[in-house]
């Protein structure tokens, strides 16, 4: 495909509402807030931020600059600017993590549209904390009903893509992240109304840097790297669709505030709901799925009117994030298949569907029926997420911050961040600085703390 025939997106504000949508995902409003009760609230958030500016923007300004200045899917784009050295093998793995990460972070997506449901059926209501366990181990092992939600999410994510960057990508993120923020404000004001919820919101806002240890940087550290959705290659796709005149400073420091603004608005929802009846969001995996719904009714167990509607818009809002995560993570393979393979676009994005909804069978298998088959002791689906979240998104973040700090042609860089010259780089040096030294090390440290290799 020529460069002049590939879409664009419409302006600036689009460019922004889909990487934003691509960033912001389960982790913003599951894995933020039981990070933040892990690591000491407020404290936590403040190094987060920090960590957000000094590795995030820069590596995510690295992938702009990569897709934009390409215009070409995550294999073409570095195919394009590595010629022939081994730097152009780094878009193929991108490529292929990413399909990695969407057939299992698709099956947890299904699960979202379970909850719906059952908070549609008022099935938390009446319920112990038992309850909630074993509902949710049934449900999660049981051979059929996961299956049907992966396959119908999919289907979602399948629809929006087939209709294409202008039609699909664009006008579902115009519709998607704003509904996105209204629920999140209606969620806030209900969690806001319940006694006690003060000691959350204290929680969430008042720092007690006597906390802060080794532990709790490196977690700032990794979740900042997650939740802008760095090295998966989504949002060096959809900048290969911002036109040329996109300012790409000011995209990364939008996309970081509205994924870092997420997040900590999830927290407004979750923790003066959790300290309202004396629970902590601090059990990880399980917190979406069992804590919650039992923080919700016990939140707002003399309002069941309250309770039904807050659990159902909860579970929405979840879908939704999910929603804009997989149609990034879709588009990154089925681009390459369009423009490696030249495949009509709906035939690559079938390809990618069926492919994805394979795997994604056998992952939701692996935690049920087929869980006593393992490989170094992980089921299918630990197995996945241990390779892509602790080992590859890592490992290509840190080829990432080297590619474009020691290897890529500086006055590339300077072209694309300045628009040929028409806008000021006073940060150009510093930029640069980070990419070849800081951010490579503090990807390396997040590495090796993710193996458990630290402390």
């Amino acid at each position: 495909m020529k460069k002049n025939e590939r879409v664009n997106f419409g302006g600036m504000l689009t460019a922004i509402l889909a990487s934003a949508g691509s960033a912001v995902g389960l982790g913003n409003v599951w894995r933020f807030p039981y990070e933040t009760g892990n690591h000491g609230g407020a404290a936590f958030i403040f190094i987060y931020i920090l960590f957000i500016v000094i590795l995030g923007l820069p590596i995510m300004l690295s992938e702009f600059i990569i897709g934009r200045k390409t215009h070409a899917n995550l294999a073409g784009a570095y195919r394009q600017l590595a010629k022939d050295s081994k730097w152009r093998f780094v878009g193929h793995i991108g490529v292929f993590t990413g399909f990695l990460i969407l057939s299992y972070y698709a099956v947890v997506a299904g699960w979202t549209l379970e909850y719906i449901v059952e908070a549609g059926m008022n099935q938390f209501a009446g319920k112990e904390t038992a309850d909630y366990i074993g509902a949710f181990k049934l449900f999660s092992e049981d051979p059929i009903r996961p299956l049907i939600w992966l396959a119908l999410f999919l289907f979602l994510t399948h629809f929006v893509i087939v209709k294409g960057v202008k039609s699909g990508i664009e006008r579902s993120s115009k519709v998607l992240m704003p509904l996105l923020f209204v629920l999140i404000i209606v969620l806030i004001g209900c969690s806001l109304s319940l006694p006690g919820s003060a000691e959350g919101v204290k929680f969430l806002f008042q720092p007690d840097f006597s906390v802060v240890d080794s532990s709790v940087l490196l977690a700032a550290m990794g979740q900042a790297f997650f939740s802008l959705s760095l090295g998966m290659g989504c949002l060096c796709t959809y900048a290969s669709y911002f036109r040329n005149d996109t300012n790409l400073a000011k995209a990364a420091v939008s996309v970081a505030f509205i994924d870092t603004l997420i997040a900590i608005m999830a927290g407004l929802i979750i923790f003066p709901a959790a300290f309202s009846v004396g629970i902590q969001p601090d059990s990880g995996p399980s917190l979406l799925f069992i804590t919650l719904p039992n923080v919700f009714q016990q939140a707002f167990s003399g309002m069941p009117i309250l309770s039904y509607s807050f659990s159902i818009l909860f579970y929405l809002l979840m879908a939704i994030a999910a929603l804009t995560s997989t149609i990034s993570l879709h588009e990154v393979v089925t681009a390459y298949l369009h423009e490696e393979f030249h495949l009509e676009r709906r035939v690559a994005a079938r390809w990618m569907t069926g492919a994805c909804l394979f795997v994604g069978v056998f992952a939701s298998l692996s935690l049920g029926v087929a869980k006593e088959y393992t490989l170094f002791g992980l089921s299918f689906f630990e197995l996945l997420d241990f390779f892509t979240a602790k080992l590859m998104l890592p490992l290509l973040g840190f080829l990432v911050a080297l590619f474009t700090g020691w290897y890529l042609d500086k006055a590339i860089m300077w072209r694309e961040i300045s628009n040929n010259g028409t806008l000021k780089v006073r940060f150009f040096r510093l930029y640069i600085f980070i990419l070849k030294f800081i951010a490579p090390i503090a990807i390396l440290c997040i590495f090796l703390n993710e193996l458990h290799l630290f402390g």
